[in-house]
């Protein structure tokens, strides 16, 4: 197993489109060095009077999200700008988060957990762990009994190089479930090393688990 070292850092990429431009943004990221992502579908809001007049508010939204060391990121996230214009009202967001750990990448291999520059004294770390459809609920079973006290699970849908099928020709997104774990710090190691155990995460095509620093949190007791 591959071990990068300890000063390489990562950066989450997540970009929210309208509906059906998820996979177009994908398909680029990719063509810019991005090796894969997870699309998850969202609803966002518009103000507009026709459109509330016709009830009609609701826009559906997807949610990209990419995994790449921070000056690929860097580059990969101007390069979507330039390609869907975020700039320009209506056109999308784009924003980068640090990422302290991740595995499941057969093109990083595994990383140690670190604490991201610029957040000190982290009490919470936000768990990601992205499996196939139906396995949702086994990595929450297995959390819980490392300490986890609660998850969500998000349904959404993948894109590797090594994932995608294809049906006459055109390419198929396996369905991926998202399980989203907020943890206390100083529980996160034995609740992230149990996940990858038992779910044998090191395995090509297991799934994928990556850690974000939380800054505040409410909510949680």
């Amino acid at each position: 197993m591959q071990v990068k070292e300890e000063h390489t850092e990562f950066e989450l990429i997540s970009v929210i489109v309208n509906f059906g431009l998820g996979s177009k943004v994908l398909k680029s990221a990719k063509q810019h060095g991005i090796k894969g992502g997870t699309v998850l579908l969202g609803k966002g809001t518009v103000n507009n009077r026709i459109l509330e007049f016709l009830a009609i508010t609701d826009v559906r939204k997807e949610i990209v999200l990419m995994i790449a060391e921070k000056p690929l990121a860097e580059q990969a996230v101007a390069e979507l700008d330039k390609e869907f214009s975020f700039s320009k009202p209506h056109h999308g967001i784009a924003f980068t988060l640090p990422v302290s750990w991740f595995i499941g990448s057969r093109h990083y291999g595994d990383t140690n957990i670190t604490e991201s520059k610029g957040v000190t004294n982290t009490m919470y770390k936000a768990i990601f762990t992205v499996v196939e459809k139906g396995k949702a609920e086994e990595v929450v079973e297995t959390a819980t009994a490392a300490g986890s006290r609660g998850a969500t699970i998000i349904n959404a849908r993948g894109s590797g190089i090594h994932e995608t099928s294809t049906l006459f020709a055109m390419p198929i997104e396996p369905e991926k479930e998202i399980v989203l774990i907020l943890a206390k710090a100083e529980a996160t190691d034995a609740i992230a090393s149990a996940i990858r155990e038992h779910l044998k995460i090191d395995e090509p095509g297991n799934g994928i688990m990556f850690i974000v620093d939380v800054n505040k949190t409410y909510g949680l007791a």
